[in-house]
């Protein structure tokens, strides 16, 4: 693990200062780790977090996409405002901008997240996978199971969650067919329905086999809203979501269904950009 303070050109003459604090950070998190050994246990399976600090000058987002590719990072852990105080995360901040041009996932911390769901105090860990069905959303897939296994798979509980859109009224359907409207809309719902179920059964089996346990649900409703109160309603450690989902869009854009989701839920957000 690595912790990168960046500070600005003008700082220059105070870089010393940021390097003990995050040197201090490093201190921490080495003491949290080993308070952990001593809970579980140790093993052969069970290490102690390696943890460096390194600071940089310039633009925060430059440098920390930049440092990235650098030096082959795999994950960006990053919070959604900084030093300004911020309090929601906006456009045009150093998270937003790391989101949109990241070639690697992005864990992201929103401000206010509670305690207990970022430092994992409860006996087991829950992820939320929103899925649509598309290749672009099944991206995360690789990363839910590293994520598990990381945590112990016996410990990490994974939800699979689809979001069909309510059925509408074709605008036009041959005369000949003698269904009434109301009868078309619940047989469009209920077919939907069923091919998401169908369809999630799929993904449940494979992460099965590869020993995760793994749970799924179908909701009908708009996709972000649907994602939001589910999350709202049973709080997640952690939610692993893809950038874009049905659009097919190749960046992330603000307004998506992953957008929404940031803005709006508690739990740490996972994201990773379809290449």
């Amino acid at each position: 693990m690595i912790l990168l303070h960046v500070h600005s050109p003008e700082e220059g003459k105070t870089a010393h200062l940021y390097q003990a604090y995050i040197e201090h950070k490093v201190d921490i998190l080495k003491c949290q780790s080993e308070d952990v050994l001593k809970k579980i246990g140790t093993g052969a399976k069970c290490k102690a977090v390696k943890v460096q600090s390194e600071i940089a000058a310039g633009y925060p987002a430059e440098e920390i996409l930049s440092y990235a590719e650098k030096n082959g990072i795999d994950i960006i852990l990053i919070a959604t405002h900084g030093r300004s105080g911020i309090r929601r995360w906006v456009m045009g901040s150093v998270a937003e901008k790391v989101l949109k041009a990241s070639k690697v996932p992005v864990w992201l911390i929103r401000a206010g997240v509670p305690e207990e769901i970022v430092y994992d105090k409860w006996p087991r860990r829950t992820i939320l996978v929103p899925l649509d069905g598309s290749e672009f959303a099944e991206a995360v897939l690789p990363h839910v199971e590293a994520l598990a296994k990381q945590r112990g798979a016996e410990l990490v509980d994974v939800l699979l969650l689809r979001v069909c859109e309510p059925a509408i009224m074709p605008a036009y359907y041959p005369p000949n067919v003698p269904m009434m409207p109301k009868d078309y809309i619940q047989l469009k719902a209920a077919i939907d329905k069923a091919e998401a179920e169908n369809y999630l059964a799929g993904v449940e089996k494979r992460l099965k086999d590869a020993g995760l346990t793994v749970r799924s649900e179908v909701l009908v409703g708009e996709a972000a809203d649907q994602i939001i109160g589910y999350a709202s309603r049973n709080p997640f450690n952690l939610i692993v979501i893809s950038s874009h989902a049905r659009s097919g869009l190749r960046q992330w854009v603000f307004g998506s269904v992953a957008d929404k989701v940031l803005h709006a839920t508690p739990s740490p957000i996972f994201l990773v950009r379809p290449q």
